[in-house]
């Protein structure tokens, strides 16, 4: 059975003082690309919550991938190390900003967050200082699409939830699959394959189920997230990376 959790749950000064007796480091990674209008209140608030005023996150890294705006400056501005990279997709980012931290959990979040709130970070990683039997947390909350709720994350609830269901039932209890909001151990994230563009969420998913069991697995509620909705023609690529990737994990198409 799927562990879930609620974001309200978990406080932040008690995970701090969690953290500490525990001896454990935390990291956010935060991938972008052409992110400029949103990734600094994303970062900033880490920065000013997280790292300032209660002391649970120990660094902060947004990766570029090769944007073409102010994303890089304005996220330096915000507080974070930026660690820039061509446009290489975003399981690339996910993965160099592994490689540019230390801490012994690491917080992934999107940077294209409307209305980001500091909780996000809290209820993913309050599970995994709380349970030493986790290895990953994956958020769920609510989308919507403009102003109709539970119409939002599209590419989710007509590609990635439907494949799994079909092809890899267990993982079926998942709310959001394709979250960008996760947290992980080191250790296990150090040892998966990251796909290289938006395939990443659902591979992570699928290879950590497959390697250590879904009761090392965890979804935290965070609420509702809001963000920049995409048109269908830069949803259409993306949903077949989706579909491909998940197809590939189950072993389709099969070796001639």
């Amino acid at each position: 059975m799927l562990r879930s959790y609620h974001g309200g749950s978990f406080a932040a000064g008690r995970l701090a003082a969690l953290k500490q007796e525990a001896a454990t480091g935390i990291s956010v990674c935060i991938p972008a690309r052409n992110e400029a209008a949103t990734v600094g209140r994303v970062a900033g608030a880490v920065r000013a919550e997280l790292m300032e005023r209660y002391r649970l996150v120990d660094e902060l890294v947004v990766v570029d991938d090769g944007s073409t705006d102010s994303t890089a400056r304005v996220a330096r501005e915000a507080g974070a190390v930026v660690v820039a990279q061509r446009a290489a997709g975003k399981g690339r980012a996910m993965r160099s900003g592994l490689d540019q931290t230390r801490g012994d959990i690491v917080v992934y979040l999107d940077a294209d967050i409307e209305g980001f709130d500091p909780g996000f970070v809290v209820g993913l990683v309050g599970p995994l200082l709380s349970d030493p039997d986790l290895v990953f947390v994956k958020a769920s909350y609510r989308r919507p699409l403009a102003d109709r709720p539970g119409e939002g994350g599209r590419v989710t609830e007509l590609a990635a939830k439907p494949l799994l269901r079909i092809l890899f039932p267990q993982l079926a209890a998942f709310d959001q699959p394709l979250a960008g909001e996760v947290a992980g151990r080191r250790a296990p994230l150090e040892k998966l394959d990251f796909e290289p563009g938006y395939g990443v969420e659902v591979a992570m998913l699928v290879d950590l189920a497959s390697s250590y069991g879904l009761a090392a697995l965890g979804q935290c509620d965070l609420g509702e997230r809001r963000h920049r909705n995409r048109p269908l023609a830069e949803l259409s690529p993306q949903s077949e990376t989706v579909i491909r990737t998940i197809l590939a994990r189950a072993g389709w198409p099969p070796p001639h």
